[in-house]
């Protein structure tokens, strides 16, 4: 693969995306390492090292770089960031230019950290953009607009919104009420409910396939330590995430209490856009109009449109800085 100057990277909790300027978006991988369970040593990232632990999971353990759309492992991220820049870019001389998406709830210390692991990773400089901010771009909405306009990125390790207009976050809101505490949720359900251990990964097809019908689930009898199936209900899901959308509606309800009284009228004009993948839960973007009163609508690529926006952003690089956004001041 040739070597381009300027690259963007959205470091998700559960996916790593990336984008090459003029060649789109080229990487979609977990944000995962697989490391060996005696030494610790890291043997591969991402999709190699989901295959590599699908094969010898004796051996090896999972670690996971980021939480929460932070870094969690300083050195793991050091290191997925070069193996990635190296996919993406090849072995160029010079040093790309590096845009990151990071969520508006993100500290300074968090700020320079993740900057830091990303110069140690081979890139020469870094950039950083909110990740609402980059889905608005992303979805197609006019973000230099005076107007208002609410974007709410649900991923997998936060659910981050923010009200934008003349080409900035006016107002934010980040909570950890997002996919990974969905799949919590209906995980501790059917423990307690059916006596059931669920992987998380059928949690997860649960959470993104559930309509209006009973859906038979496969796990291990906590009771008999063998494989069973249970019936999940539709009732009995939309009870377990419950208490985990409440508190994204909560966090929705702060974010248009503290947007300016004239961007929150907006906002009732053009709407709620859902991104991420923790938009595609059935039935979420009804519950969020009930709840507020607000058309919602899930963006057309959802789960791509942080990415996206990062890569529409990459030939004006020139107008934005370097280095720390300082958000935690604009809190």
């Amino acid at each position: 693969m040739g070597f381009y100057r300027d690259m963007a990277l959205d470091l998700g909790t559960a996916t790593v995306q990336g984008a090459a300027k003029g060649q789109g978006v080229v990487l979609r991988a977990p944000s995962l390492g697989a490391a060996h369970r005696q030494t610790g040593q890291l043997v591969a990232v991402g999709q190699a090292a989901r295959e590599m632990l699908d094969r010898t999971p004796g051996t090896l353990s999972a670690r996971t770089p980021l939480a929460r759309g932070v870094i969690a492992d300083g050195g793991l991220t050091t290191e997925m960031l070069r193996i990635f820049l190296k996919q993406v870019l090849g072995r160029g001389l010079a040093k790309p230019r590096l845009l990151l998406a990071v969520p508006t709830g993100i500290s300074p210390v968090e700020e320079r950290a993740l900057i830091e692991a990303a110069l140690q990773a081979g890139a020469g400089k870094v950039y950083l953009m909110e990740a609402p901010l980059a889905a608005a771009v992303g979805a197609g909405l006019a973000v230099d607009s005076p107007r208002g306009q609410l974007v709410m990125d649900l991923g997998a390790g936060v659910t981050d919104g923010g009200v934008i207009a003349l080409g900035r976050v006016m107002a934010s809101v980040c909570t950890t009420a997002a996919g990974d505490r969905l799949e919590e949720a209906l995980i501790q359900a059917v423990r307690r409910d059916h006596d059931l251990a669920l992987g998380r990964q059928t949690a997860r097809e649960v959470k993104h396939t559930m309509g209006d019908a009973p859906m038979t689930v496969k796990g291990r009898c906590l009771t008999t330590g063998l494989p069973r199936e249970a019936d999940l209900t539709p009732d009995q899901v939309q009870r377990a995430f419950r208490p985990v959308v409440e508190e994204i509606l909560t966090a929705l309800r702060d974010l248009l209490e503290q947007t300016p009284p004239d961007l929150a009228e907006d906002v009732r004009e053009t709407g709620i856009l859902l991104t991420g993948g923790g938009s595609l839960l059935p039935g979420l973007a009804e519950t969020i109009r009930d709840a507020t009163g607000i058309q919602t609508t899930v963006a057309p690529d959802p789960e791509l449109a942080v990415i996206l926006g990062l890569e529409a952003t990459l030939p004006h690089l020139n107008r934005r800085k370097d280095g720390p956004l300082d958000l935690a001041k604009e809190r």
